[in-house]
This record gives C-alpha cells, sequence and structure tokens, in this order.
C-alpha cells in the first residue's frame, strides 16, 4: 500500500490533490510516458485550449492505468507540464482531471511546471506519472 506523509516539519501542501512524500512499497514501478493530447486516432483534441488538452491527457493516463490493472492508489508520483502557465490555468487544468478521475484524484507526491514549450507546438500539457505495481499484478507476469 502506498503510503502518503506530510510531516509537520513542512509545509501543509497547498491543495489535497498531493502529498510531500509518497512511499511505494519494495516490488517494480512503472513509469507511464508523457501523455499528452492525442487521443487514439492520433488526433489532437483541443487545439490551443489548456483544459480539453488536460482532459484528454488525463485520459490517457487513465488508460495506462487500467491496461496496468491498477487504480490511481497506485500512483507513486505525477508531473504535470504546462505551456504558457499562469495561476487561472490551475482551475481549469484539475478541474479536468477531476472529471477524469472523480473522487479518485491521484493523490501523490507531485510536480506542477510551467514550461515554455513540449514536443511539437500545439501540444499545451503533458502529464507522465510513476505507479507502484502490487506484487500480484498481472503485468508482471507478461513474458517478452
Amino acid at each position: 500500500m502506498i503510503r502518503h506523509l506530510n510531516p509537520a516539519s513542512m509545509p501543509a501542501p497547498v491543495a489535497p490533490v498531493y502529498a510531500q512524500i509518497s512511499v511505494a512499497p519494495a516490488g517494480a514501478l512503472a513509469f507511464i510516458a508523457g501523455q499528452v493530447a492525442v487521443d487514439a486516432e492520433g488526433q489532437l483534441i483541443g487545439n490551443d485550449d489548456h483544459r480539453l488538452q488536460a482532459e484528454q491527457c488525463f485520459r490517457n493516463l487513465k488508460d495506462a492505468l487500467d491496461a496496468l490493472g491498477v487504480g490511481t492508489e497506485h500512483v507513486v508520483r505525477m508531473g504535470l507540464h504546462v505551456v504558457r502557465h499562469r495561476d487561472e490555468l490551475v482551475g481549469p487544468i484539475f478541474e479536468a482531471g477531476h472529471s477524469v478521475f472523480g473522487q479518485g484524484w491521484p493523490v501523490c507526491a507531485s510536480l506542477f511546471l510551467g514550461v515554455e514549450a513540449l514536443g511539437h507546438p500545439n501540444w499545451l500539457v503533458e502529464i507522465d506519472a510513476v505507479v507502484s505495481l502490487p506484487a500480484n499484478s498481472a503485468v508482471l507476469r507478461l513474458k517478452e
């Protein structure tokens, strides 16, 4: 089970969407590549719209978690990278995540970073994650 720590000697999280420290049990980790706002057909979703792009990124992240056979409670770390970040984007981006995950938001050690650019000029948001796989995970039994 992942443990989340917020030591009294550290600042309290500014929102309940992250913890200062996430501790994963000993075992395998899965690293989910940066997810951008491209759907399964390769189409960009939400051209020039941070919220719509974030929602597609979170959908892709959820699909990756589903493929691993785990839920958001297994996410140890999540990184959000936002082009042209400004304060008024925080709310819509977190709303996008809540629209995908509902009450199951992946509380974990996280990073929300404003960046100048991503790998393609039309990408505005990219989200990556590290997941702790349970010892009985089916993905660990797959043969290469």
